[in-house]
């Protein structure tokens, strides 16, 4: 009885990239790797799309490395407009307070 050899399915290399830039955003590369997170992550989802079904893998990476980039870029902005929503409406630390003599 023969059977078929097992069909070669490649892994995408950007999805690969965009799950390692991912988990790198929130220990080593805040701004940066979210965005090559992102970009890769989409890249990698239209790449896999794109191939013949069931040639290649790597869905679910590329999806992971989308959502780590998205949560952390999305915390990022959260904290500039909430660092500059206190500067420019003039909410004070307590320095107004002391007194120089």
């Amino acid at each position: 009885m023969s059977y078929p050899p097992p069909a070669y399915r490649s892994t995408s290399t950007l999805a690969v990239v965009s799950l390692i830039f991912g988990i790198a955003t929130w220990f080593m590369l805040p701004l940066i790797g979210a965005v090559v997170a992102i970009v890769c992550g989409h890249l990698a989802s239209s790449e896999i799309r794109r191939a013949p079904p069931g040639s290649m893998d790597g869905q679910s990476m590329a999806t992971a490395g989308k959502v780590l980039g998205y949560i952390h870029l999305a915390l990022v902005l959260l904290t500039v407009a909430i660092v500059l929503g206190l500067l420019l409406f003039g909410v004070s630390l307590g320095f107004h307070s002391l007194h120089w003599n």
